[in-house]
C-alpha cells in the first residue's frame, strides 16, 4: 500500500489552518460552517479543507460535513 502524505499548514498570525490530502488543482467552496471551507477538484472530490479563526475552537469544538 502506497504511503499518503498530508500537507498541514498553520498561520498563527492569520489564525488559519489548511489541511491538504491531495496536491491537485482545485478550489475552495463554502460549507455549512462559515469558518470551514472544503477544497475540491473539478469533479467535486475532496482534496482538503481550511479553517479560519482556529483559536475560537478552544472554547467549543466545531463539526462540519465536508
Amino acid at each position: 500500500m502506497a504511503e499518503r502524505k498530508v500537507k498541514i499548514w498553520y498561520d498563527a498570525e492569520g489564525d488559519y489552518l489548511e489541511v491538504i490530502f491531495d496536491q491537485k488543482p482545485g478550489y475552495f467552496r463554502e460549507t455549512s460552517n462559515e469558518q470551514v471551507m472544503g477544497k475540491v477538484d473539478a469533479k467535486g472530490r475532496l482534496l482538503g479543507f481550511s479553517v479560519l479563526r482556529v483559536s475560537s475552537l478552544k472554547q467549543e469544538p466545531g463539526e462540519v460535513a465536508l
